[in-house]
């Protein structure tokens, strides 16, 4: 029999040479001769995180403390586990115990500096990737690490020359590639990213949300080449747990709700898991205001603002006192005066790392959380993981399941989310009676009138239009939609000037396809107000599958402009058909993509029956709940009241449909 010795010697020669398995055998037989042995247990753990069994090696380390309290390096490589293990407070906290024992170690440096980005303390994680590179000028992977706190910064310059000086040092450096990737996408230079991303794919393709970023890109570009093969390939990595694609970007591709979900519980797994227990409800009399909090980081002029300002004015503040939690920033509009105006604070988190901004909204005592952003822009996942609220809602920015086990509930109504789809959504479904997504009834629309011409638009011809962003034009649509432009003869299609580079794709894939590329005109940007009475020079709008029209169906339907959608299979491919449902338009909701095509060619060869459409449209608008704002106030606040009592008995959330009486109306 081998003595204890012998044991060690053999288990860590099987170290040495790479013989995991073996050597974790070895060590794990030794122990139990010698369990408090220092260095076994430490190599023990070391042996564990390389087969990527984080939780085994944790109760070794501890009881390696427990013995020596005064290693460097066993604090390490604790913090190293518990990042491993999605637990960044702890992390931080083992990477600074071991950076008092050893101060000058660049890579606990590095290291803790990337449990401050998870903690967005970016201004603390570039201090400690500053040090790390200080002491060692050709560490690549502290300057990739640094590239991204500077990009989440908004330092966009200087990101990309952190990521130049990483790939400088390795030009194979995956990971520098990916973020140059990430920071083009942020600057809103997609043809860049796409390069970028695609660099980063050769070297390797199965970084996590790499083929999903990437794809994403190439949408925003209209660049379809071997776009099918790549979403067959993020599928399939899907199913076998591979977190391929970030949710938002694979909502404009995905068709089925089934793959969303999954998408979206590997990223909350993977990126935000729960860091604490439910709150429970504070109990209060019965005529307690409930205290809602609305966080987003686009309280300005943007999509979710313009169609929520209204809602956060009708709000009965004799009943709730409602504060906007701010991930983002005043843009001077009128948008964020309304808003401002409209709510009893605004609590600024956008500088406040995770931890700092749940202790802000919970001193706020808010009683239910509204996440406006879900997996899109400047959002805030990870202080609805520290649950900063007793009740936590997913609503209007991201239509889709968080798959969060920290989201109580989400605000859907029956087009967008029928109840046999809720197997879908890991959150309790609160169905609206009306059109869950919010309007603004005071949404001004300009009196200027357009020429066709100053629009680009030739004098004679029928008028189809998409303003829809470009990363919502699939192949599938654009076939369809050349084939209505084939049919309708002198008819052009209007779109959204993405960026030149789409521009000149959707061009070249009209000609592929046998249609005249100057039959598609684009329109640039402008002011709201304007853009909105630009609409009355199309004809009709032709809505996007399977990611509809959602804050562009509400700007032409105000406008008085008919759209015709295709119902899809997910909740963004049926937002548009919940629009017109309750604006009483129904007959614009085709059921398949063949009587997409039949109806828009049929609209656009009868000018009567599309002009009675216009006249019933413009007779409902302001009579039929789609555009009624204080009656969505009510129906979100009715729902906020039976979210609260439920909270505030103790039960936990479940399903909830009432009907639209029950709002008061």
């Amino acid at each position: 029999m081998a003595s204890p010795a012998e044991l060690f010697q053999s288990a860590f020669a099987a170290f040495q040479q790479g013989r995991l398995q073996e050597a974790e055998r070895g060590f794990s037989k030794f122990l139990r001769k010698d369990p408090k042995h220092f260095p076994a247990l430490n190599i023990l753990a070391i042996v564990l995180v390389a087969l990527k069994r984080h939780a085994e090696a944790e109760p070794h380390l501890k009881a390696a403390l427990r013995i020596n309290a005064t290693s460097d390096a066993t604090f390490y490589n604790y913090g190293l586990v518990l990042k491993a293990l999605n637990r960044p407070d702890e992390a931080l906290l083992r990477f600074t115990e071991a950076l008092a024992l050893n101060p000058g170690n660049a890579e606990t440096l590095n290291n803790r500096g990337t449990v401050l980005n998870d903690l967005r303390d970016y201004p603390a994680a570039l201090a400690d990737f500053d040090r790390a590179l200080a002491l060692d000028p050709r560490y690549a992977a502290a300057f990739f690490n640094k590239s991204k706190s500077l990009a989440e910064l908004k330092r966009y310059d200087e990101a990309l020359a952190a990521c130049e000086s990483a790939l400088a040092l390795q030009p194979d450096l995956a990971e520098a590639w990916f973020g140059r990737g990430y920071i083009f996408g942020q600057m809103r230079m997609p043809a860049e990213a796409v390069e970028a991303y695609g660099r980063a794919c050769q070297l390797n393709p199965d970084m996590p949300l790499l083929k999903g970023n990437l794809l994403h890109q190439k949408m925003l570009v209209c660049d379809w080449h071997d776009a099918n093969g790549l979403i067959a390939e993020i599928e399939a990595d899907l199913i076998a747990g591979k977190l391929a694609a970030e949710p938002f970007g694979w909502q404009g591709v995905a068709t089925s709700e089934r793959s969303l979900q999954r998408c979206a519980e590997l990223t909350n797994a993977s990126r935000f898991p729960m860091q604490a227990l439910p709150l429970r409800a504070s109990p209060t009399g019965p005529n307690a205001k409930i205290r809602v909090g609305y966080l987003s980081g686009e309280f300005r002029q943007q999509a979710t603002s313009l169609l929520l300002v209204g809602v956060l004015e009708q709000h009965d503040k004799n009943a709730f006192e409602i504060f906007a939690i701010d991930n983002g920033y005043d843009d001077g509009s009128d948008i964020r005066r309304r808003i401002a105006g409209a709510v009893d604070g605004i609590v600024d988190i956008s500088t406040l790392s995770d931890p700092q901004a749940v202790n802000a909204i919970r001193a706020q005592r808010i009683d239910i959380l509204v996440n406006l952003n879900g997996y899109f822009g400047e959002q805030r996942t990870g202080v609805f993981a520290r649950r900063a609220a007793p009740v936590q809602v997913n609503y209007l920015g991201f239509p889709g399941t968080l798959g969060a086990g920290f989201m109580d509930y989400i605000l859907a109504d029956q087009h967008v989310l029928p109840p046999e789809h809720r197997q879908f959504y890991s959150e309790k479904v609160v169905w609206l009676p009306n059109c869950y997504q919010a309007n603004d009834d005071r949404r001004e629309i300009s009196v200027r009138a357009f020429a066709r011409a100053e629009v680009g638009l030739p004098a004679q011809g029928f008028v189809f239009c998409c303003f829809n962003n470009a990363y919502k034009i699939t192949p599938d649509v654009f076939d369809s939609w050349m084939r209505i432009l084939s049919a309708v003869d002198g008819s052009v299609l209007w779109l959204l000037e993405d960026s030149a580079a789409a521009v000149a794709n959707l061009r070249r894939e009209a000609e592929l396809r046998g249609i005249d590329p100057a039959r598609l005109v684009f329109a640039a940007r402008m002011l709201p107000a304007e853009h909105l009475a630009r609409h009355r020079c199309a004809d009709l709008f032709l809505d996007t599958l399977p990611y509809n029209a959602h804050t562009t169906a509400s700007d032409a339907l105000w406008a008085g402009l008919p759209l015709l959608t295709c119902r899809g299979e997910t909740f963004a491919g049926r937002v548009a058909a919940s629009l017109l449902q309750n604006l009483g338009v129904p007959e614009l909701i085709a059921a398949k993509r063949d009587d997409y095509e039949r109806m828009a060619v049929e609209l656009a060869e009868n000018p009567e029956r599309l002009s009675s459409i216009r006249e019933k449209l413009s007779a409902n608008r302001l009579n039929m709940p789609a555009f009624d704002t204080r009656r969505l106030a009510r129906d979100i606040e009715t729902a906020f009241r039976k979210m609260a009592e439920r909270a505030r008995a103790g039960l936990a959330p479940a399903h909830i449909m009432f009907p639209a009486n029950d709002s008061g109306q």
